[in-house]
């Protein structure tokens, strides 16, 4: 059990970006998408987010998954943080919690946000918003989640703190794609490696990856 996209299609601005893509991954896997910029690896994440069109399939642990189906499945943090501003870091969290059920405490916590949890949002630094934005994975759960560039403006500290959580959520049975410019220690995740001219895709020989980018 756990993710499988059939035959997935993506135009962009009139181009085709994905072509007939397939792929899976088994519960607790995590795939981490690389490439240079405009390789599409950010078209790949907000189509399977459903923040694009697309045709072809996304199933998790064989149910399909679009429309409200896929909100209560699938957690995105893109490059925007998308907290309020003139609330603090826990009212942020306190907020999502209370729409999706998860612990405020334990995402605190989990990023060392505790010091912070007065402050209003927009008195924090870029790295401590980033900090905020990856919180709010554990206080609304879904089982896949979605990661474009986590680490921009994380220390090594902080970087550290999101590595151990997507272990733990992985060792849940969580699962997770991850786009990303810097190594990241999560062996043994898959690795798919996007090239920019060619719109080539390869998997180091991996036969989990089918299809094509065009």
């Amino acid at each position: 059990m756990g993710l499988t996209v059939t035959d997935l299609s993506c135009t962009r601005g009139g181009r085709l970006i994905l072509r007939g893509l397939s792929f899976a991954l088994g519960s607790g896997e995590t795939l981490i998408l690389r490439g240079p910029n405009g390789s599409g690896k950010s078209t790949l994440l907000r189509a399977l987010a459903g923040l694009l069109p697309a045709s072809g399939r996304m199933e998790i642990d064989g149910r399909a998954v679009g429309g409200e189906g896929r909100a209560d499945a699938v957690a995105y943090a893109g490059h925007l943080d998308a907290i309020k501003p003139q609330l603090t870091v826990a009212e942020n969290l306190r907020f999502w919690a209370r729409l999706f059920g998860g612990d405020p405490g334990a995402a605190l916590a989990a990023f060392d946000l505790g010091p912070l949890a007065e402050r209003p949002a927009h008195l924090c630094s870029a790295g401590q918003k980033r900090r905020i934005c990856l919180a709010r994975l554990l206080v609304a759960p879904r089982r896949l989640w979605l990661l474009d560039e986590p680490t921009v403006a994380l220390d090594a500290d902080a970087t550290g703190r999101l590595l151990r959580v997507l272990r733990e959520h992985a060792a849940g049975g969580g699962l997770a794609i991850v786009a990303t410019h810097v190594p990241l220690d999560l062996a043994p995740a898959r690795e798919l490696v996007l090239a920019a001219e060619a719109q080539t895709a390869s998997a180091a020989g991996d036969p989990f990856l089918q299809g094509a980018w065009t």
